[in-house]
């Protein structure tokens, strides 16, 4: 019970802090650079490790610490998803070389657990639903 509990509220945790990243750097104008700091955070706290440790880590190898870790599937999906919409904002403050590792860190846990990575990663809609499904 417990366990649910606790998972129930990192993927709430996780949802909230991506469509919050989203209305910053799209209503106030947030530096894209910060907004991806946050979201690196928020996936090495829901891994349970330093996030600036696990992210300068190669994408199979983060694949890796998830795989050891037995970190929940539904909690691979945020991170990966997590980690796309980081590479975006990289990507929009010309951090380009950052941008893309992690875009290949997000695609590597993919792979690893058979997940679709959205072509937009600001479309949360099938997240918000899984969120709330676990919420219920």
């Amino acid at each position: 019970m417990f366990e649910q509990d606790y998972l129930m509220k990192l993927l709430l945790a996780f949802y909230q802090a991506m469509f919050k990243s989203i209305r910053r750097v799209m209503d106030e104008d947030e530096d894209p650079k910060e907004a991806a700091d946050t979201l690196d955070e928020v996936v090495g706290n829901a891994i349970g490790m330093d996030g600036k440790s696990l992210l300068s880590l190669a994408p199979e190898s983060i694949t890796g610490v998830l795989q050891i870790s037995g970190t929940d599937p539904r909690v691979t999906e945020f991170v990966a998803r997590s980690l796309l919409l980081s590479s975006q904002y990289l990507t929009q403050a010309g951090q380009t070389a950052l941008a893309s590792l992690r875009a290949e860190q997000a695609r590597a846990i993919a792979q690893a657990y058979g997940l679709e990575l959205p072509d937009d990663p600001t479309d949360l809609s099938d997240l918000k639903e899984m969120a709330e499904q676990a919420n219920a």
